[in-house]
């Protein structure tokens, strides 16, 4: 498996800066090739870091997470990377090792590497090889439910989470590393899988806010009312209702990672 990540340096001057990145009222597509080296953010708390924040709650779009592509350099990382102690967090190791510490108990991630980190977790991230630790974030403030325990931390891979397949289709599935029915959940971040020639065959049109990080392979996918060409380290942005589809294209699987908020009653208050 391959797990794309911002490209980052910087076009050389011959490079025309019309391109395709596009922010409207409902969606929004940042190319890969926006993700450079001068729109990163260094983070309180983090040592040899940088990092890309692709989604951020902003009124009256997407408002309930945020996203971050993350390069560690070796030899450093954080001991406290979360400053929010009700945020919980998805990892995705895009390359590289990650020594991941969750309330005391070590983990060594490799690519396709996961861990699912609880709220209130103590948490610690090191980069102890010699090459760059490159890691796709993704943060939510949990929301308690009467009469549900919270969630648990977890580590686990792609590699060894089954793709579940939709209904009467071998091209369309997800690698669920949540179950859907764990009402102590209220985000999935997951990975969502097209064989060549796979598609969602109807505009999803959902309450779910979605970010969807292009991992591999490539895809005409409909936002809104706008068909848009995607392929590794493109990031789309989607606030709830926005109408969507998907077909892959080329010969090799269409893969993204995929957060949504689910699980809990809509607040009312404007």
């Amino acid at each position: 498996m391959s797990y794309a990540f911002p490209p980052a340096g910087l076009p050389d001057q011959t490079v025309n800066p019309e391109g395709t990145a596009i922010f409207t009222d409902s969606y929004a597509v940042l190319p890969a090739i926006t993700m450079r080296d001068i729109v990163t953010s260094y983070l309180p708390g983090w040592s040899g870091t940088r990092a890309w924040i692709i989604a951020r709650p902003l009124s009256g779009f997407a408002e309930t997470f945020a996203q971050y592509a993350v390069e560690v350099a070796p030899g450093g990382g954080s001991t406290t990377p979360e400053p929010d102690t009700m945020a919980q967090a998805a990892i995705l190791v895009a390359s590289g090792q990650m020594q991941l510490v969750i309330d005391g108990t070590t983990h060594q991630l490799g690519a396709g590497g996961y861990a699912y980190i609880r709220p209130g977790a103590k948490w610690a991230v090191h980069n102890s090889a010699g090459t760059p630790l490159q890691f796709h974030w993704v943060r939510k403030r949990y929301e308690p439910a009467p009469g549900i325990d919270w969630p648990d931390s977890f580590v686990t891979s792609d590699q060894e989470m089954p793709v579940n397949w939709m209904p009467n289709t071998d091209k369309w599935g997800t690698t669920r590393f949540a179950d859907p029915s764990d009402l102590r959940h209220d985000m999935h971040v997951n990975i969502v899988t097209f064989r060549p020639g796979g598609r969602i065959p109807f505009a999803e049109t959902h309450v779910m806010e979605h970010g969807l990080y292009v991992l591999q392979g490539t895809a005409r996918y409909l936002l809104n009312k706008d068909w848009v060409e995607v392929g590794p380290g493109d990031f789309m942005w989607l606030r709830a209702f926005c109408p969507q589809a998907c077909i892959a294209t080329g010969d090799s699987d269409f893969r993204y990672l995929l957060y949504k908020d689910v699980n809990r009653h809509p607040g009312l208050a404007l």
